[in-house]
């Protein structure tokens, strides 16, 4: 086994009783060396019993945070517990256990404090709706701009943080919009963010909580949070 520090895996998870159990067996087959918490966003299906029956750790929230607090809830289980590196891994099956050490190995041998897998910097098979996809280009484009570091994937989950990282985000994280939001937060905090390009699959099961009606209106919505965000800082 590969001498790696001690990394706990956090998904998040909201009815994803359809594709839980292939992610969950997907990390042990390829990344082993890593512990797995599932945080049950207040799921009404099977999702915390397929949890238990797998045997990782679980988190059972009292009732819907969004992904916000169910990620900053795993992440302050990772820092109260000592661990090195968090990974964030979506329950839907979207992100491939495969490309785990890709983003492990990529902030154990660079100085970034975390490493986003992006869609966006190789050509990808990932099917993106066309309206989508230049909300997420405008969205990209404004962040980079934002955060003094161009950044190709801004929505992207699936993401690796190390220890410094990973202690300010269990004590201050996004809630509505944490992806791109936490990208801007880490760079003004003086942390360093890199990516790698990796593949991502189509969901497995269950729902997006955004849909393509509601993408553009939630593209607009991060935008003015995120430009909201720089006057208040101001």
């Amino acid at each position: 086994m590969k001498d790696f520090p001690r990394t706990l895996i956090v998904i998040p998870a909201y009815n994803e009783e359809e594709s839980l159990p292939y992610v969950i067996d997907s990390i042990r087959a390829y990344a082993p060396w890593a512990d797995i918490a599932v945080v049950n966003d207040g799921s009404r299906d099977a999702t915390p019993d397929i949890a238990r029956s797998k045997g990782v750790i679980l988190l059972n929230l009292p009732y819907n945070l969004g992904i916000g607090g169910a990620v900053q809830t795993g992440y302050k289980l990772a820092a109260r517990m000592g661990y090195q590196v968090a990974v964030q891994v979506d329950g839907d099956g979207q992100h491939p256990a495969s490309e785990i050490e890709k983003l492990v190995a990529a902030l154990l041998n660079t100085d970034a404090n975390m490493v986003i897998g992006s869609r966006h910097i190789d050509k990808s098979d990932y099917d993106t709706p066309f309206l989508r996809l230049v909300g997420i280009r405008i969205l990209s484009t404004i962040v980079s701009l934002l955060a003094n570091q161009r950044v190709t994937d801004t929505t992207s989950g699936f993401r690796a943080i190390d220890r410094g990282a990973l202690c300010f985000l269990a004590r201050m994280y996004p809630r509505d919009y944490p992806e791109p939001e936490a990208v801007i937060l880490l760079r003004r905090q003086g942390y360093r963010i890199a990516e790698v390009p990796v593949s991502m699959k189509q969901r497995m099961g269950g729902v997006s909580s955004i849909s393509q009606l509601k993408g553009a209106y939630y593209m607009i919505k991060v935008l003015l949070a995120t430009i909201v965000d720089v006057f208040k800082d101001r």
